[in-house]
């Protein structure tokens, strides 16, 4: 795969999902624009994470900010929080005695989505943990600032097929320097990036495209 200091960031998984250009803006040409969402789920972040911290309760290990990569799909950064849950069948953690099992956690600052967009960042932090620890990680955890509660996802092995591909189709863009153009739609308004994408713009016909239309017809 490729040097470590490549690794495409774990987190555009989701920005790929929600809009591929959007991804491409942001990751290939390096284009940010912030607006009220993005800058209420960094508060949401700053609050979970204290890097690298652990915190132990009873049977439970709880490690925050902690650094994970999958040397695989060659993409890397940071789980908001991984719970290590005491079992005979789980794996052994340095410094500590006895076996454990892992469970991702993921913080958001809204509420559940329609798409799936942030099951599978959640999914590819998964995978990674899996690569780490040489375990398999079948549960994690999504917790959504605004209903103040966690989903329970399961990790299946459908949904880790679904992240690698779109992980390798993010390489291929990647490599390519590929910026996508704009499917518009509803969700754009959403958008951090409205502004600087001018998804209508992109949307109208060129004047050559209206040239030859015309010579067609």
């Amino acid at each position: 795969m490729c040097n470590e200091e490549d690794y495409l960031m774990l987190s555009g998984i989701q920005h790929f999902q929600f809009c591929k250009r959007q991804w491409a803006l942001i990751h290939i040409e390096q284009q940010w624009e912030e607006n009220v969402r993005t800058v209420e789920g960094h508060h949401v972040h700053q609050r979970v994470d204290q890097p690298f911290t652990r915190e132990k309760r009873g049977d439970k290990l709880i490690v925050r900010a902690m650094p994970i990569k999958s040397n695989d799909l060659g993409i890397s950064g940071i789980c908001d929080a991984v719970e290590f849950i005491k079992d005979k069948n789980g794996v052994e953690i340095h410094g500590m005695a006895g076996h454990y099992l892992a469970y991702p956690i993921e913080y958001k600052r809204g509420k559940p989505k329609v798409g799936d967009e942030d099951v599978l960042q959640l999914v590819a932090q998964a995978i990674c943990l899996e690569e780490m620890l040489l375990c398999e990680v079948k549960t994690g955890y999504i917790f959504y600032n605004e209903i103040k509660r966690r989903i329970e996802i399961p990790l299946t092995k459908e949904i880790k097929e679904k992240v690698e591909a779109i992980v390798k189709e993010m390489q291929d863009f990647y490599e390519r320097r590929y910026t996508p153009k704009v499917k518009t739609g509803k969700f754009c308004n959403n958008c951090s990036l409205k502004n600087i994408c001018l998804p209508k713009l992109m949307n109208k016909q060129s004047v050559k495209r209206y040239i030859e239309g015309r010579i067609n017809e």
